[in-house]
């Protein structure tokens, strides 16, 4: 039955033949809040009326902003269940070490109208005692989605002293397939740079991968070339947050993000 249930509820936010497009808003957790997600009610409202497979969302933005997804056909719910360190800036007085902590269990996020959820996954530190809290921590949420049927998103990210480039193809190789090992169903991870290597990195990992937008990029048009990259890759779809609603013009880009996910093309006019 749970296999049954992560099959169903992993359709939603992978649809077949088709690109998914994921909107993460879940940065106000660990980067405060940033432009564009000031008033999160108002942003998830448009959110529910875009051509979006799934939102990435922190379950208390969920709790609070449940009436504008609940107002007609709303798109798939993936809850966010921890934090980390890693986007802080390291200040004089640090000890510099990385931190991650588990904020809400995937029962929660199920009991809470979840369709799926997602959590980091770092490797490249160099702290040996880091990583291995890392490893158990996806393992034991891995068990659990698998017991309530809940589908895991493992977004494995490179960073840290052993890290020169952290999109580069054998990092991405190494903890996407570490991720899929463990259990993950879906991984969110960084685009290498260019189609053929980040082809090889898809081909080397047994579940579909869905690349990450990141910073804001320099114009909707870049944002529109870096999915159109990831699926010439073979990437299931894309996350992206700050190219979506830090877009001067977010509602036509994500139309325009739609449709070449959907094999169409799709230009930004000049």
């Amino acid at each position: 039955m749970s296999a049954c249930g992560k099959s169903l509820r992993l359709s939603r936010i992978l649809p077949r033949g088709r690109g998914a497009l994921v909107i993460a808003f879940d940065h106000a957790l660990v980067l405060g809040p940033l432009a564009g997600t000031a008033d999160p009610k108002l942003q998830l409202r448009r959110f529910a009326e875009s051509p979006a497979d799934a939102l990435l969302l922190n379950l208390g933005i969920l709790r609070q902003a449940v009436d504008a997804l609940t107002a007609g056909p709303a798109p798939a719910i993936i809850v966010r269940l921890d934090w980390t360190s890693i986007w802080a800036a390291k200040g004089p007085h640090s000890d510099s070490k990385d931190r991650s902590a588990l904020v809400a269990q995937p029962e929660h996020a199920l009991r809470h109208g979840a369709d799926a959820v997602a959590t980091y996954m770092i490797m490249g530190t160099g702290d040996a005692d880091f990583e291995a809290a890392e490893i158990a921590r996806t393992a034991a949420v891995a068990r659990e989605c698998e017991t309530l049927g809940l589908p895991l998103i493992v977004e494995s990210l490179a960073r840290g002293r052993a890290v020169d480039r952290p999109a580069d193809p054998e990092w991405l190789s190494l903890h996407t397939r570490v991720a899929a090992e463990l259990g993950a169903d879906a991984i969110k991870t960084e685009y290498s740079g260019d189609v053929e290597s980040m082809r090889g990195v898809v081909r080397n990992c047994p579940v579909p991968i869905l690349v990450l937008g990141g910073g804001r990029l320099g114009s909707d048009g870049e944002a529109l070339e870096l999915v159109r990259n990831a699926m010439r890759a073979g990437a299931a779809g894309v996350f992206f947050g700050r190219n979506v609603f830090q877009s001067p013009s977010m509602m036509e880009f994500l139309d325009l993000a739609r449709a070449v996910l959907d094999g169409h093309p799709a230009t930004i006019a000049p």
